[in-house]
């Protein structure tokens, strides 16, 4: 292998691909990059951790066509480092060795045997469709940091995804907390229901930030890809069955308090300070004077109660929950103001947006 290539699209392909590299005790070959220079003047690179996949196809000189299994962080950190007006790389592959030369550096990386090296699996059931990739983004976004870390029910450590009517739907849950996200689209695909897992989803993320356009999507049973202008990602999706949530959330609620965002996130933030090792926190909502009270109490610290303003509606409340849970969502939140609805006691709390109904976010309450 002898090729040559520009600095900056190898530095960012490389960039790409290291952080999808797996660690694998049993199949070193995993922490490698495949570097593949072929005939047609292109260098493809690909990273599996078995679980996500990806391949880059970069434009490249190519003298001689081959093969190289290179390690990722070793190679990433090179590449890394060198200088912006150095435009050229040259590698070139030589007795298991691959140099990496430009006009004012060169190294030398050891190799592993590339036989061993998975092949990417292509999604190949015919599902396949366009999405915006930043609403895509901006769904998964919106989210994905209220499912399950445990893999002990595969399809809460995951976000459902599903069509319906001109939206593309996004749901996320750990059985004490729920996000959903609605996202319009376009051109109206109905593509069935999906299961990413939630580990994958970070870097699902990283590659997709970067597109500004519409992505092409492949769906089958085991799998989803995402293809745009000669990046293709691979995801592994759950064989299972996302519990029906509609049926847990209130229909209509028993006290609504609406809030400025940002000074209800400051009184969390302020009350995380006395909380307990639970997290929890006790919100009380007064129709008569107009206000929404949140206290905490820690016996080794103190303890610490916010009034802030609110338009209230309905009877009077007194509730506690984890702090975590609640503040998590305002992430999500881009309006200025919030509404809470509260269902009663032992019942969930339902947070939205003021002007925006694409987003609801569901808490448990704590019991005393």
């Amino acid at each position: 292998m002898r090729i040559e290539c520009a600095q900056e699209k190898l530095r960012e392909a490389v960039g790409l691909a290291e952080r999808i590299s797996g660690k694998h005790m049993t199949l070193p070959v995993l922490s490698c990059l495949l570097l593949e220079a072929t005939k047609d003047n292109h260098l493809v690179i690909k990273a599996t951790n078995l679980d996500l996949g990806i391949e880059i196809i970069i434009p490249a000189k190519v003298e001689e066509p081959g093969v190289a299994a290179i390690p990722g962080s070793t190679l990433a950190s090179f590449v890394g480092g060198i200088s912006d007006g150095e435009k050229g790389v040259k590698i070139t592959l030589q007795q298991g060795n691959v140099k990496i030369n430009t006009a004012k550096s060169s190294g030398v990386i050891k190799t592993l045997p590339h036989d061993d090296f998975p092949s990417i699996p292509r999604a190949d059931s015919g599902n396949s469709f366009s999405l915006n990739a930043p609403d895509f983004v901006k769904g998964l976004k919106s989210v994905w940091y209220s499912s399950s870390i445990s893999s002990i029910k595969p399809e809460l450590s995951s976000v459902y995804v599903y069509c319906e009517e001109e939206f593309v739907v996004f749901v996320a849950t750990d059985s004490f907390r729920l996000a959903e996200k609605r996202v319009k689209i376009k051109k109206n695909k109905d593509f069935g229901t999906i299961l990413i897992p939630h580990k994958n989803i970070p870097e699902i993320l990283r590659v997709l930030e970067n597109i500004n356009g519409e992505v092409n999507v492949e769906l089958d049973k085991n799998q989803i890809s995402f293809n745009y202008n000669g990046v293709y990602l691979v995801s592994r999706v759950i064989d299972g069955v996302f519990p029906d949530y509609k049926q847990i959330i209130p229909k209509q609620g028993v006290t609504e308090a609406i809030l400025l965002k940002q000074d209800l996130m400051n009184a969390l933030k302020l009350s995380n300070i006395f909380s307990d090792k639970f997290n929890q926190i006790n919100i009380k909502v007064a129709p008569d004077s107009k206000k929404c009270e949140i206290k905490t109490k820690n016996n080794d610290i103190g303890e610490n109660l916010t009034a802030l303003d609110a338009v209230v509606t309905g009877e009077a409340v007194d509730i506690n929950f984890n702090y975590k849970y609640i503040i998590d969502c305002f992430q999500s939140v881009d309006s200025d103001s919030v509404a809470l609805t509260f269902n009663g006691m032992h019942r969930p709390l339902i947070i939205t947006p003021v002007s925006d109904n694409t987003f609801r976010y569901i808490v448990m309450p704590m019991n005393r």
